[in-house]
């Protein structure tokens, strides 16, 4: 098959063969060899793969543009970027993650935004592995896992913390401790903190189950700008200082 056109939309590409005719493509990967980059296409009418098609990606027409169309400034001129992801079901959201690192630091966002702190919020998929790429990467510093007392969530949070212990030797970013996010079930307080005590951490704060921060989504607001003055309101700025302390006095 020739590599004559192709289009993408989000993970789907259409390639042109030497008749002229079109066949579709799932993008499975996209990656970086010598400074070029190359795509492992899945055929888009195949139910059992079996075989990849590897092209080298000559030009993908969509490097067009600025910062600015990358970023959002928020409430309280925090900088927001939206990484985005592959299709549901296709692809890997760690691609797209690395992706948008790798292009704020190309479109020199850092230097134009010079953030104090920069937050990653990423989806905690042990599976996949997205959730490692910016400490693999050496975007962070710390990474601290949000949990409830609920049984799949402290399961969730477990294999997580386990992939990061994992990491320790490799110089990669170190978990900073624990977040428990209240869903109010039996021995919630004990369990998280249970669970600090395997992994040699610490729960660093605590977010009471509030329906604010569902009435301040509804508004399209965060919770601090639709309800300032409200105790929830208090306890994300008491985390965000009791998180910033970790990361200072652990370097």
């Amino acid at each position: 098959m020739a590599e004559k056109k192709y289009e993408f939309e989000e993970t789907m590409v259409t390639l042109v063969d030497e008749d002229g005719k079109e066949k579709p493509f799932y993008v499975d990967e996209m990656y970086m060899v010598k400074d070029q980059m190359y795509a492992a296409l899945i055929p888009g009418d195949v139910e059992n793969v079996t075989e990849y098609y590897v092209f080298r990606v000559k030009d993908l027409g969509n490097d067009d543009f600025e910062l600015e169309d990358m970023v959002r400034i928020g409430f309280g001129g925090v900088v927001c970027v939206e990484a985005g992801g592959p299709t549901p079901g296709m692809g890997c959201a760690g691609r797209g993650i690395i992706t948008a690192l790798e292009k704020l630091k190309e479109k020199g966002a850092y230097e134009v935004y010079q953030p104090d702190v920069v937050l990653y919020d990423v989806l905690g998929d042990v599976v996949c592995g997205g959730f490692t790429m910016p400490m693999r990467k050496g975007y962070a510093d710390k990474v601290f896992i949000v949990t409830s007392g609920e049984n799949m969530s402290i399961h969730a949070a477990a294999n997580i913390a386990m992939a990061i212990d994992n990491f320790k030797n490799r110089g990669y970013a170190s978990l900073g401790g624990l977040i428990l996010n209240r869903r109010n079930v039996k021995r919630e307080d004990e369990k998280v903190a249970e669970l600090a005590d395997d992994f040699k951490t610490s729960v660093v704060g605590t977010l009471s189950r509030s329906e604010q921060v569902l009435l301040a989504e509804e508004k399209q607001q965060i919770l601090l700008e639709a309800f300032p003055d409200s105790e929830m309101a208090d306890e994300y700025r008491k985390l965000a200082e009791q998180i910033l302390a970790v990361c200072e006095a652990r370097g």
